[in-house]
């Protein structure tokens, strides 16, 4: 049993940032999936899919494909998430952490948020209109669980 899935998943992102691979995959859940909309829609990512590999019948014998799907009603699906590399392949996430822990969480109301690096970076919230950035709950004047920080 996993104790904490969003450690899991920055972590694999980081890792895979680390060896510069073009993708990393994981279990998918509501929350790693609003994860990587908020990652994609700031630039850290190039983009994120969610779906399941299955074997089709080619000419050559059996191949697995991975098949998209659109809702998250299925048992078992993967998050697919494409890393991204500047031109000459400088890593765009430098830094990825945990903020909020299983064991001791953070809580902000959107006049505590303070820009990341001065803007360079983000953090990721939980909020009750949903996983935002910090920008995007400031603009909202929402406040909510600081998930982690990214720059």
């Amino acid at each position: 049993m996993m104790t904490d899935p969003i450690a899991d998943m920055l972590t694999r992102i980081r890792n895979a940032n680390a060896i510069e691979r073009p993708y990393v995959e994981m279990p998918a859940t509501k929350m790693k999936v609003a994860i990587a909309r908020v990652l994609q829609e700031e630039g850290f990512i190039l983009g994120y899919r969610v779906g399941k590999y299955v074997t089709v019948q080619t000419e050559n014998g059996a191949e697995t494909q991975f098949q998209p799907v659109e809702t998250l009603s299925e048992p078992h699906l993967i998050l697919q998430i494409f890393l991204k590399y500047g031109p000459d392949g400088e890593k765009v996430i430098r830094h990825i952490e945990r903020y909020s822990k299983p064991g001791r969480r953070v809580y902000m109301g959107y006049k505590e948020l303070r820009p990341v690096l001065d803007g360079l970076g983000i953090a990721v919230l939980s909020t009750s209109k949903g996983v935002l950035s910090d920008r995007q709950a400031r603009k909202q004047k929402v406040g909510g669980e600081v998930i982690c920080t990214v720059w």
